[in-house]
């Protein structure tokens, strides 16, 4: 038994036993199939680059050369160094036997060899450069795509601090429904208590008790959306139903610095294309900045309004408070990275914003002014 256990081992181990032998190839196969892929293209380019100037030097007697170069540029730019290489090697063996004299054989006469030199050099500097552009391509679409991921953890923590400065407002907006569940559920049990139970009164505690727990569950389902992290989508979005949820947000703090907040919303709207919870967070940061920008204003009302309207191929939104304003200085840097107004801020709301509505292929800016206020205006396009 020892020794049949270790032939067996033996077989396994060296791909001839069981479906190893049959599976190792294919899976080498399915592992190198790019590389492989590669290196026949560099093949397959340089046969047509000679056939092309054989054809060319036997019916027209002018060989262009350059069709080689071709080939190894396009070997290097598709397949890297190593495919450039061999097309390289591949184009000067061809250039040696068909065009250099003597003609059909690899050697050189010693007049052509500066000819056949300059050939060489020409084919690696063409495929170096070539696979240099390639590196520096694929290194530019890998910065670009750790840029956007950064882009969106930034995004998603800036939403989620954001989400922090409401919590208490939010708390109360969610303890208002849960505090009439109470109070309605114990009204249903004392309409049912009583030695003839008043049934129609139970059933109306019961739909507010219903209405309530919708209503506190809509509410969770918000911030959940809101907080969550999760990869940018371009969908069409309803842009009155995603303002209100961000204003209902914002109710409770609104209460808290005496602000009324009205929006403006046609009913007739068009939906825009893009990421719901980005576009939400924008409108989010929008409010709270307005609403704490009115928290010193004493000699005015303090309003928050929110407009929208619908252009040709895009909806403007605009959001104007009657706070203090912004100078001129601030309006000039007020969506720089970093530069913030506010004691304690991070200076990141406004610059993460203005990305995210340019990467739904709008435009977020500041609007002037005459009277008090600030007022700053986005644009996205319209879901087709």
């Amino acid at each position: 038994m020892p020794l049949e256990t270790a032939a067996q081992f033996l077989l396994v181990s060296s791909g001839c036993g069981g479906n190893s032998g049959m599976h190792g190839p294919r899976l080498l196969w399915r592992r190198n199939k790019p590389a492989f892929r590669n290196y026949a293209v560099a093949v397959v380019s340089t046969a047509v680059a000679l056939g092309i100037a054989r054809w060319l030097d036997v019916h027209f007697e002018s060989a262009p050369v350059s069709l080689f170069l071709c080939a190894v540029m396009l070997s290097a730019w598709l397949g890297g160094v190593g495919p450039g290489l061999l097309a390289a090697a591949l184009s000067a063996t061809a250039f040696s036997y068909y065009f250099v004299s003597p003609i059909f054989a690899l050697a050189v006469d010693s007049k052509e060899i500066p000819r056949f030199v300059m050939f060489v050099l020409a084919s690696a500097l063409v495929g170096s450069l070539s696979a240099a552009q390639r590196r520096s391509m694929q290194s530019l679409r890998k910065t670009a795509e750790a840029l956007r991921e950064t882009q969106a953890a930034l995004a998603h923590v800036t939403r989620v601090m954001t989400m922090g400065e409401l919590a208490a407002s939010i708390a109360h907006e969610v303890n208002q429904p849960l505090a009439g569940v109470v109070i309605n559920g114990n009204a249903c049990l004392r309409w049912l208590a009583g030695e003839s139970p008043n049934l129609p009164e139970a059933r109306e505690a019961a739909q507010r008790i219903i209405r309530d727990g919708t209503r506190a569950s809509e509410i969770i389902s918000r911030i959940r959306a809101l907080a969550k992290k999760a990869s940018t989508l371009s969908e069409r979005v309803d842009l009155n139903e995603a303002i209100g949820e961000v204003l209902t947000l914002c109710q409770g703090e609104a209460r808290k610095h005496d602000v009324e907040l009205r929006a403006q919303l046609p009913g007739d709207l068009p939906p825009v294309r893009g990421d719901r919870v980005l576009i939400q967070q924008v409108v989010l940061n929008l409010v709270v900045n307005g609403i704490e920008a009115m928290s010193g204003a004493q000699d005015r009302a303090r309003e928050l309004i929110i407009q929208a309207q619908g252009e040709a191929d895009e909806v403007r939104v605009t959001v104007r408070d009657s706070g203090i304003g912004l100078d001129a200085q601030t309006v000039a840097r007020i969506f720089d990275a970093l530069y913030t107004t506010k004691p304690g801020g991070l200076g990141m709301g406004l610059s993460i914003s203005r990305t995210i509505v340019e990467n739904h292929g709008g435009r977020l800016s500041v609007v002037a002014r005459d009277g008090p206020g600030a007022s700053f205006e986005f644009t996205l396009p319209v879901y087709r």
